[in-house]
């Protein structure tokens, strides 16, 4: 007898000599009908009425792929077996409570205990806690000889060490681990790499293992980014729990400039017509004082990112030589010049966006009318005045460009975009327009200021105007930028950079047919 559940067919039909045969052939053309193409691949078996594990009846993945195991049942175990089963991996997860586990995954995937999934697995990711890696012991023989990849992270940055990755080797020291996968989250695996966040950081001392490793990762479509031995998972282990690094410095100091010209603006426009004259304009801190402030910090900034390419060029112009090593402190400061233009940009932004607003305040509107009522009272017919209204247009349209460019530098600045562009189209972008912008917004700053920083009222308490303090950075960076520019030391420096030393003696010219590499009059080499 033969059990045939069909489609509505809930009987069984009983068969023997010929008639069997003749049967299968039927059944056999009639299967074909009923199952489309699509649906001719091999099946997985469903749970369990009990909720057991599941085992794969046939691999949906590639001939000759690896079985790929996951100890732990997290949400980066699951976002992990997700992304391994739409690779074309087979999949099969340890879980020390199996039938509580099994729905959690895909259907794709097998969950049973971990001694078996240890067991017919070919590379494992321990996806478990690093206090709970001692609960892993059991698992030693089964794990012999098999790649491990601990993808665990601290809970605060560890700078003496050893690693969670060093201390699984020591636990499993007839496995090869490899330290990986921990910069990435659960939401990355389930949406997949984009941009950012596609490196994966990858160290061992085995080199199969973690060859093993960057082949699964780029079929997962993230980019392996090798970083040695295993010593070095320290430092991957860290990676995760800095909070902006690079953005700590700028930040520190946008916050500084803008305290210190807050209280300086305050002193002079809220501070001293209250003290000289009695008059209570505490008004104009929210808004007011703090629009004058915004700009003074973006200007400084914007001449701090390119204040240190200028210190470095002079010292090497001082030295004679570009192999001598600058001072820490400059090195810090020419690798977060991005994030002080940035910062820069984010202050401009703000300062638009409080002028426009300051029209729609009622202190303005009082103040409009006031003068307007005040000019028909005086008999004023005309209050038009020629100098006036050329500051304000050119002050205008030069910050509309100044802003325009510093856009464009913020722009340019997002890996998407420089990635796009070779290093002669970024570093005009940078560098030749960021000067531009650099210089619009001086002179942005300069018609503000007009004729106001020879007129004796505006030196309140005897401090001179913000403006004037303000262009005292910039200038000095426009005016070394224009020394660097003299022919006699942009040749010079020009020499330094491509390997000539004051202390060697050794002059550069082209190359000529009585000196064919390129070398004229060497000496005290």
């Amino acid at each position: 007898m033969e059990a045939w559940p069909g489609r509505g067919l809930d009987r069984c039909v009983i068969l023997s000599g010929r008639n069997a045969a003749v049967y299968g052939e039927w059944r056999s053309e009639l299967c074909q009908c009923m199952m489309p193409d699509d649906m001719s691949r091999p099946l997985i078996r469903g749970r369990g009425e009990g909720g057991g594990s599941r085992r794969l009846e046939a691999s949906a993945s590639e001939p000759g792929a690896p079985v790929i195991g996951i100890l732990g049942t997290g949400d980066f175990s699951r976002s992990l077996a997700r992304r391994l089963v739409a690779s074309g991996y087979q999949v099969v997860v340890g879980s020390r409570t199996p039938k509580r586990s099994v729905a959690l995954f895909p259907e794709e995937a097998e969950v049973t205990s971990q001694m078996e999934a240890a067991s017919h697995a070919d590379l494992l990711f321990v996806a478990v806690f690093p206090e709970h890696h001692s609960t892993l012991v059991e698992l030693k023989p089964a794990l012999a000889g098999k790649t491990l990849v601990d993808v665990s992270n601290a809970l605060q940055i560890n700078r003496d060490g050893p690693s969670n990755a060093e201390q699984l080797a020591d636990l499993f020291p007839e496995s090869f681990v490899v330290k990986g996968f921990n910069t990435i989250s659960a939401w990355t695996l389930q949406v997949g790499p984009r941009d950012g966040s596609r490196q994966v950081f990858l160290c061992s001392d085995s080199h199969q293992a973690k060859s093993s490793v960057m082949q699964l990762c780029r079929r997962m479509g993230f980019v392996p980014v090798d970083m040695g031995l295993l010593s070095s998972s320290l430092e991957i282990e860290n990676l995760p729990l800095f909070l902006f690094p690079s953005w700590r410095i700028p930040i520190i100091c946008t916050i500084s400039l803008f305290i210190v010209f807050y209280l300086y603006n305050f002193t002079r426009d809220v501070l001293h017509p209250y003290v000289r004259e009695g008059k209570n304009v505490f008004y104009k801190m929210p808004i007011e004082t703090v629009n004058v402030t915004f700009p003074s910090v973006a200007l400084v900034m914007l001449a701090l990112v390119y204040l240190p390419g200028l210190c470095a060029a002079f010292l090497q112009l001082w030295w004679g030589t570009k192999y001598n090593r600058f001072p820490n402190w400059l090195d810090r400061w020419l690798t977060r010049r991005k994030q002080f233009g940035l910062c820069s940009f984010l202050c401009a932004v703000l300062h638009v966006i409080y002028s426009l607003c300051l029209p729609m305040r009622k202190s303005a509107r009082y103040k409009l009318l006031n003068a307007a009522v005040k000019q028909v009272k005086d008999g004023v017919e005309n209050s038009w005045d020629d100098g006036d209204v050329w500051r304000m247009e050119l002050y205008l349209s030069v910050g509309i460009m100044a802003l325009g460019l510093l856009s464009l530098l913020a722009v340019a600045s997002l890996p998407s975009v420089a990635n796009t562009v070779n290093w002669r189209e970024f570093s005009f972008v940078q560098s030749t327009l960021g000067y531009c912008a650099l210089s619009m917004a001086t002179l942005h700053t300069l018609l503000f200021g007009w004729d106001r920083a020879f007129n004796p009222n505006q030196y309140r308490f005897c401090l001179p105007p913000t403006f004037l303090l303000v262009l005292i950075l910039p200038l000095a960076v426009l005016l070394g930028r224009l020394a660097l520019f003299m022919p006699c030391v942009a040749g010079r420096l020009r020499q330094i950079r491509r390997g000539w030393e004051r202390s060697r003696h050794i002059r550069f010219t082209l190359p000529s047919d009585d000196c064919h590499n390129g070398l004229e009059d060497v000496s005290n080499v």
